[in-house]
C-alpha cells in the first residue's frame, strides 16, 4: 500500500477579512450594544450594588442552625449528605 505524501483532507481555505469589513460591522453594532449596555447599566446597578453590600455569609444563621443541630431540633442524616455530595461531583473519587 503506497501512502501519498498528503496528510488527509485538506480544510477549506478561509478568506481573510479585511480591516475595512470589520470596521463597518463593528460600528454597525456598537451603538445597539452601547444602548442596550447602558439602559442595562442603568437598571441593574440598584441591584448589583444591594449585592455588594450584603455579608458572604449570614453569620446569625449559621450560629442558628448550628445550634438547632446542637439541640437535636434539626434532623441530620450523614449518609443522605453524604449520597448528595457524591451526587453532586459526578461519582468522582
Amino acid at each position: 500500500m503506497k501512502i501519498s505524501g498528503s496528510a488527509g483532507p485538506q480544510a477549506p481555505a478561509i478568506a481573510p477579512v479585511s480591516e475595512t469589513a470589520a470596521s463597518d460591522t463593528a460600528k454597525a453594532t456598537t451603538p445597539q450594544a452601547n444602548a442596550t449596555g447602558e439602559l442595562q447599566s442603568a437598571v441593574l446597578q440598584p441591584a448589583l450594588q444591594a449585592l455588594r453590600d450584603m455579608p458572604d455569609i449570614d453569620q446569625a444563621k449559621v450560629a442558628a442552625l448550628r445550634e438547632a443541630l446542637a439541640r437535636g431540633e434539626v434532623p441530620f442524616d450523614a449518609g443522605k449528605l453524604a449520597g448528595l455530595i457524591e451526587r453532586f461531583h459526578g461519582g468522582r473519587g
